[in-house]
């Protein structure tokens, strides 16, 4: 796709959105993940604050005693990073070594010689906030203030039970580990899925270009009106615009015409005069018709341009093969034609872009000065390649100097000893011009000239 494409651009927009949507969507996820977490971890700690205050007693002598602690392992092993702590008498700020008034503390083993401190007291029950803890880390910690009978009197506790915030830290990280692939897998397939869309999307404007390629190819006078309503109001204005173009082109050829016409019949009398007064003013008679031969001349040549400039939007295709051939058996039946030998090689599937009348003028021209000037041998040759067509004119004639093939320009006559000479190939050169055709002018490896003409071959 070229820089300045549509598709390129919405599938970029589309791509940076995508990206976006999923960076914020991966960090919304991110934070959900860790409220969960916590959540999730403070009911398991509050569960195990439960069963610690389910169980705990006062013995005779005032110190707090648990006939059975939690099972898990983690409560056993030094720094395990699970840790229970049971105060009496307890302050808002906590007291980190666990000695309290009342007696000392009932701690979890993990705790080691560390005491733990309580989470304040909030109005939301349990408390739920962050400790320190006694390897320096960073705990989520739950406190759940109980009171319990004690000689005849409630004695009130504070049962606080934490983890070690590195373990969560952990399955952040495998969260994280899953998510990341998780979302590049999904940007892909939605990168796709918009490719996809994108490209449905503008398929109404490919097969827009594909009808106007065969307007211009000529297999095609008008747009269909099978387009997408939003695309409909573009197709009829370019249908309209198809349809005021024809009719100004009709106008122009028209005019162009009459324009001939009017001219042709005043030449013919200057012609007429010409030889009327051929015996009296000979040298007169020889400039009045050579004028009037020129002035004709520059009438079919005006004919020509007007011709060659009628193309627009709308083109014609003829075959190149069976107006190559009328012209050569026309040209045989000629002076000179018949002892040639012509070789001809055209593609089936060479199509020039103008009318046949166009076509046939310019082959006509071209061959025609190859006729006089070749000694035995003409060939064509026309082929599709590359997505342009060639159509190659050689002789073995004299053919012209490099500085006369450089000289050539529309309107001027190469070789000045022969009237009229130049005349054809400029027409020839201004139709194919008018039809979107490149003419170039070379020697050939016959000897004589070589005029090739090129145009480009609408996508099938």
């Amino acid at each position: 796709m070229k820089r300045g494409s549509l598709r390129l651009r919405l599938g970029l927009a589309a791509a940076g959105l995508i990206a976006l949507a999923l960076v914020l969507a991966g960090v919304g996820l991110t934070l959900i993940f860790d409220r969960v977490l916590d959540a999730r971890t403070a009911d398991g700690l509050d569960r195990t604050a439960k069963l610690i205050a389910g169980q705990v007693a006062l013995a005779p002598d005032g110190t707090l005693t648990l006939p059975r602690e939690p099972p898990d392992s983690r409560f056993f092993a030094p720094y395990g990073g699970l840790y229970w702590q049971v105060d009496r008498h307890v302050d808002q700020q906590g007291d980190p070594q666990g000695e309290r008034a009342g007696g000392p503390a009932l701690r979890s083993r993990s705790l080691w010689d560390r005491g733990l401190g309580t989470v304040p007291d909030t109005a939301q029950e349990p408390a739920v906030g962050d400790l320190a803890g006694p390897d320096g880390g960073t705990l989520i910690a739950v406190t759940r203030r109980v009171s319990i009978p004690a000689n005849g009197a409630n004695a009130a506790l504070a049962v606080t039970v934490a983890e070690d915030r590195r373990d969560l830290a952990e399955s952040r990280a495998t969260f994280l580990r899953l998510l990341v692939p998780s979302l590049g897998a999904l940007f892909v397939a939605l990168t796709l899925a918009m490719s996809l869309f994108v490209r449905r999307a503008l398929a109404p404007f490919r097969t827009l270009r594909a009808d106007l390629a065969a307007i211009h190819a000529g297999t095609r006078a008008r747009l269909p009106d099978s387009f997408p309503e939003e695309v409909r109001p573009l197709v009829a204005d370019l249908n309209r615009l198809l349809d005021a173009q024809e009719r100004d082109l009709e106008r122009a050829r028209t005019g162009a015409g009459d324009m001939a016409h009017g001219l042709k019949t005043p030449l013919a009398v200057l012609d007429a005069l010409a030889r009327r007064t051929e015996g009296r003013h000979p040298a007169l008679a020889a400039e009045i018709a050579e004028q009037a031969q020129a002035m004709g001349r520059q009438v079919e040549r005006t004919l020509a341009r007007a011709r060659a400039a009628s193309g627009g939007l709308r083109r014609r295709a003829c075959p190149v093969a069976p107006a190559l051939a009328r012209v050569v058996g026309a040209l045989k039946r000629l002076p000179e034609g018949e002892a040639l030998r012509w070789e001809i090689a055209a593609a089936d599937e060479l199509a020039f872009p103008g009318d046949e009348g166009d076509l046939t003028e310019i082959l006509g021209n071209l061959l025609d000065n190859a006729r006089k000037w070749a000694h035995r041998r003409i060939r064509v040759a026309g082929r599709v390649e590359g997505g342009e067509a060639h159509l190659v004119m050689e002789d073995d004639g004299p053919g012209m100097s490099e500085a006369a093939i450089a000289g050539i320009a529309r309107g001027r006559r190469w070789d000045e000893t022969r009237p009229g000479t130049g005349f054809g190939i400029a027409i020839a050169r201004d139709l194919a011009e008018g039809a979107g055709a490149r003419m170039q002018f070379g020697r050939s490896d016959l000897g004589g000239l070589r005029v090739e003409i090129r145009w480009p071959v609408p996508e099938s």
